[in-house]
């Protein structure tokens, strides 16, 4: 539907905001999902390490979903990522801290993508009442310029 008048550039141009915001919103969730995951992986990393003692049989990712059986050696070393594509040899609870560590900033990054997250509902809202308000005042005009054609009808 046409909105009519000067007025649908503009109309049209909110709704193209709208729409790229939507999309900015909808990267952020998926990198807020992504995170979570990653939480998931640590927490479960976390309890490996804790529940697991030298001499256990665990399985132990190649790639590709293949995995090969093998015995831990040592419980006591723990190799742990450190970001960046570097990995430092822990024990058992300094590799959990670790863990914790990066498990906390990894909370600090989804409390500031929720943040942005809101604020860019926020602009949405605004941007949609704009458009609401827009349409609103071309209807108005629009019946507007119908009662005055009218009027001139009714007057010839």
């Amino acid at each position: 539907m046409s909105l009519g008048g000067g007025g649908g550039g503009q109309a049209q141009q909110l709704a193209q905001e709208i729409e790229q915001i939507e999309q900015e919103q909808e990267a952020i969730e998926n990198e807020i999902e992504n995170l979570r995951d990653e939480q998931t992986e640590i927490d479960e990393a976390i309890e490996a390490i804790r529940t697991l003692d030298s001499g256990d049989t665990v399985q132990v990712p190649l790639g590709g979903d293949a995995y090969l059986r093998a015995e831990i050696a040592d419980i006591d070393e723990v190799i742990v990522s450190l970001g960046g594509g570097y990995a430092a040899e822990r024990e058992e609870e300094g590799a959990i801290d670790s863990l914790e560590t990066k498990k906390d900033t990894i909370d600090e990054r989804i409390e500031e993508l929720q943040s942005q997250v809101t604020e860019l509902e926020s602009e949405a809202e605004q941007l949609e009442q704009q458009a609401q308000q827009m349409q609103q005042q071309q209807m108005q005009q629009m019946m507007q310029q119908q009662q005055a054609e009218q009027g001139e009808q009714d007057d010839e």
